[in-house]
């Protein structure tokens, strides 16, 4: 089983738009609810989540899904 970063998908979201967070061979993306695309760095990923982790911003959910 493959445990890396590049193995998980971050869905965050609440009933009207979901967010999608992956990492590539070159760094971390954001796909938008309106499906844009953004690069990010590590550290912005991280500013997006903790937020939804801490409970800062109620209503926002964070799904982890492990691709194979």
């Amino acid at each position: 089983m493959k445990l890396t970063n590049d193995s998980y998908v971050i869905l965050m979201g609440t009933k009207n738009f979901t967010e999608r967070y992956y990492r590539d061979q070159t760094g971390w993306l954001k796909i938008s609810a309106r499906g844009r695309t953004f690069r990010m760095t590590a550290e912005q990923v991280l500013n997006h989540v903790l937020p939804a982790l801490a409970g800062v911003k109620p209503g926002l959910a964070i799904k982890v899904e492990h691709q194979v």
